[in-house]
């Protein structure tokens, strides 16, 4: 008896390991199919992506479910990000999320507009109580849309555990139809110790890659000596999508041994930065393809590395041969195979990896600080992964610092000394990142004023300069002119644009009165819904503030009428 009870914990035990997910707890978040066009853990900038990204059929204003039990526990509405986003907690302690919504349920909305109207604000984020907005199972919550850093139409969806940790949601029940393997698009080989070589070259070797009539891959087969790592490009694709989505799980296998695994199945937003140190970030800078390495360097945190043998780094000897395989995986266990034979050879003669050596080299595990006449950089320890040598030149105005091909773990601080520039000139300076061809194009980097010094915070290293806006915004009404009736409208349209700094904020009133205008950073639009009825008069004077990031404001004031 008490042999079948220690078998049955055995099985349950083992039941747990493989799925500890409940898969009847949850509801999909639309009754519609669900087809993605983006998967969790999908590689993005900067960050892996947390959630699955469904389609809306090219359309917004699809009912948004709660997907169980729970209450609304957090309401954020930002201009960028998620836009208009709803966290529920769920009684098994769960978090689901909803993402890029264009409004919520009426309950929901009528709450955190009273808030918006209170506060004088269109961003606002708030945590309701258990007891302010409960929810049942299959209950509308929201209404899919567009907002915020979305590039189209679809609903951003998580489940999150107590520990604000994303999860895939398929590990819940969920489910797409995919029954496609993956694509392997490209394949490298990475010598790594001083001996070491591929194919007679120190550098990073591109293997010509080889598809099999089987949907496998193979490489013609190469020569290879001391400590070697490999990485790949791969995708995924499901039945019912074109998109090129992420994969869930690639395996590195050595002569039948183990020697790496990646698993995307949860990690922590604490952690998703250093997705720049799992992907080749200079090759992805230079060619925008992500090169996943199957190898762990140093200072690289990743929770979703599993079963690593020696970081995932294999050490080919001379005169052998053997054979390294490389598993990609989907969430439905389509796999697809890649064979890399390997003929163990030193070689007498082999083409140098090229040193790049400046004056300046930067100390990972230290506080470092550059100086040129009225500029400083300071990079604080463990802004970055490795020591290296840095490019940094100043002239006028304009500091190159390096090319965007390190990555960045932290913020460093730019700071200009300003004490040459004279108000009101002084006023109207800001620092900005360079980019585009030639750099012709300056992008404003958030500035902070102390005194005569301008100091800017960023993880991106490349060309920074001082740059002067004197030129206010623009403001233009899209759907009504002065003296208009508007009784019929709904909507009040209005454009805002600011060509140099960027907007900063805005306010409108009606009559004297605040009104809630959202704004649509994509289109430079301003909005606002007449159903609010913050004015019951009959004529009606708009004004509207604009704001640009260097302090520069427009006013655009006009007369309309309304019944």
């Amino acid at each position: 008896m008490q042999k079948n009870l220690f078998l049955l914990f055995l099985i349950s035990s083992f039941c747990f390991s493989q799925n500890p997910y409940p898969q009847d707890y949850f509801r999909a978040p639309l009754d519609i199919t669900l087809i993605p066009s983006g998967t969790f853990g999908e590689l993005r900038s900067n960050h892996f992506h947390s959630g699955l990204d469904i389609k809306t059929q090219q359309r917004e204003g699809l009912n948004v479910y709660a997907v169980a039990d729970g209450y609304v526990s957090r309401i954020k509405v930002s201009h960028y990000g998620y836009g208009k986003a709803l966290y529920i907690t769920h009684p098994n302690g769960y978090v689901s999320v909803y993402g890029h919504l264009q409004k919520f349920s009426p309950t929901i909305e009528a709450y955190i507009k009273k808030l918006q109207y209170e506060q004088e604000t269109f961003e606002i984020e708030v945590f309701p109580t258990a007891a302010e907005l409960p929810l049942s199972k299959n209950d509308i919550v929201a209404f899919s849309g567009n907002t915020g850093g979305s590039g189209g139409p679809h609903l951003h969806f998580e489940i999150r555990d107590n520990e604000e940790r994303p999860i895939n949601p398929l590990l819940f029940g969920l489910d797409i139809q995919d029954g496609v393997n993956p694509t392997i698009k490209n394949v490298y080989a990475y010598p790594i110790s001083k001996d070491a070589h591929v194919n007679k070259s120190r550098e990073k070797q591109k293997l010509r890659l080889v598809a099999l009539q089987n949907g496998d891959y193979t490489v013609e087969n190469i020569e290879a000596y001391g400590k070697i790592g490999f990485g790949i490009e791969a995708i995924d694709r499901q039945d019912l999508a074109t998109n090129q989505n992420g994969v869930s799980n690639i395996q590195g296998i050595y002569n039948g041994n183990l020697k790496f695994e990646m698993d995307f199945k949860r990690f922590s937003f604490d952690e998703t930065r250093h997705l720049n140190r799992f992907i080749d970030y200079e090759h992805y800078k230079n060619k925008k393809e992500r090169i996943q390495k199957l190898f762990v360097e140093p200072e690289n945190p990743l929770s979703m590395y599993t079963n690593l043998d020696n970081n995932g780094f294999i050490n080919v000897e001379d005169s052998t041969s053997s054979v390294y395989k490389i598993k990609v995986g989907d969430f439905h266990n389509n796999n697809s195979w890649l064979t890399i034979n390997i003929e163990g050879k030193q070689a007498s003669e082999m083409k140098a990896k090229p040193d790049s050596v400046t004056p300046y080299f930067i100390y990972a595990k230290k506080n470092n600080e550059l100086i040129n006449k009225h500029i400083s950089v300071n990079i604080p320890e463990n802004t970055f992964y490795d020591d290296f040598f840095i490019d940094f030149k100043v002239s006028n105005d304009t500091l190159s610092l390096h090319d965007d091909i390190i990555p960045v773990r932290d913020n460093f601080s730019i700071s200009y000394d300003i004490t040459g520039y004279k108000n009101p000139e002084a006023e109207k300076l800001y620092i900005a990142r360079l980019v585009g061809y030639r750099n012709q194009y300056a992008l404003y980097s958030q500035t902070y004023k102390k005194e005569n010094v301008l100091t800017t915070y960023t993880k991106t290293l490349g060309t920074y300069a001082l740059v002067m806006d004197t030129v206010s915004p623009k403001i233009k009404p899209l759907n009504f002119s002065k003296g208009k009736w508007l009784s019929k409208y709904r909507f009040l349209k209005v454009k805002i644009e600011d060509d140099e700094s960027g907007i900063s904020n805005y306010r409108a009133t009606i009559n004297g009165k605040w009104i809630l205008m959202e704004y649509d950073y994509k289109k430079n639009e301003l909005t606002y819904d007449f159903n609010d009825a913050i004015s019951q008069e009959t004529e009606n004077n708009l004004k509207i503030i604009v704001t640009d990031n260097v302090g520069n404001s427009s006013t655009f004031e006009t007369l309309f009428y309304r019944k």
